[in-house]
């Protein structure tokens, strides 16, 4: 007598339609699937043993169900899971990096500057989850008005090198009439060193010679901020 194959639980098409990931997320909406079940959609499916929502949560357990931990793996490092290759990687990382780009902000509505929890949140959608040290700058116009925000280097995981000349290359570029210099510590330390200390010094005297001055240097981490102008720094 053949086997019923009807059900399998491994397999999401056997499951009740409320359960599985996409028909649950037409059902119920966005907000009702588990990071686990989101991240099945994206990655389709599974293995011979596993279903699409076991690999996510295999995926899921080996950040420890931090989404933001997950944010910062490279495709070698999510290929490490059974049942990810090399595509399934490559499409969590994109849709990863989709929402860390996200911004409520209307893009061509003008971004006012007033405080530097504005350029913390101007500098999200650049530097959230970002495994590296990236230094860039925040153009703005005589309102404070955002011009642009732009990478001026991109380093490794201890530090990244500033050429001042890049800086006000580019300022003079957008004619902006001020800058504000950020940069990211990806070990999530709100600490000044010296060289920041020096390199923000630097450039703040020659931004004086050039009537480009350099409003506050702020490091960022993905739980907070440094700013230089509020911890008297500068």
């Amino acid at each position: 007598m053949s086997e019923d194959n009807s059900y399998n639980p491994r397999k999401i098409l056997s499951w009740a339609e409320e359960d599985r990931p996409r028909e649950k997320l037409l059902l119920k909406g966005r907000a009702a699937l588990s990071d686990a079940e989101l991240i099945a959609i994206l990655i389709g499916s599974g293995t011979v043993s596993l279903s699409a929502v076991d690999v996510a949560k295999g995926i899921m357990n080996s950040v420890n169900n931090n989404i933001s931990e997950l944010a910062r793996q490279g495709v070698k490092e999510l290929m490490k899971n059974k049942g990810i290759g090399e595509a399934k990687a490559i499409t969590i990382i994109a849709a990863l990096e989709l929402g860390r780009r996200r911004t409520d902000l209307i893009d061509n509505q003008k971004r006012h500057i007033k405080s530097s929890h504005d350029i913390y949140a101007e500098m999200k959608q650049h530097l959230m989850d970002k495994a590296h040290e990236e230094f860039w700058i925040v153009l703005l116009n005589r309102a404070n008005d955002v011009i642009k925000s732009m990478a001026v280097s991109v380093g490794g995981i201890s530090g990244t090198v500033c050429d001042p000349k890049m800086v006000f290359n580019y300022a003079l570029e957008y004619k902006a009439s001020g800058i504000v210099l950020v940069h990211n510590h990806p070990s999530g330390q709100l600490k000044a060193s010296l060289a920041d200390i020096s390199l923000t010094a630097q450039l703040k005297a020659a931004g004086q010679v050039l009537d480009l001055p350099i409003l506050d240097h702020v490091i960022f981490t993905d739980k907070g901020f440094l700013s230089f102008v509020d911890d008297g720094i500068f």
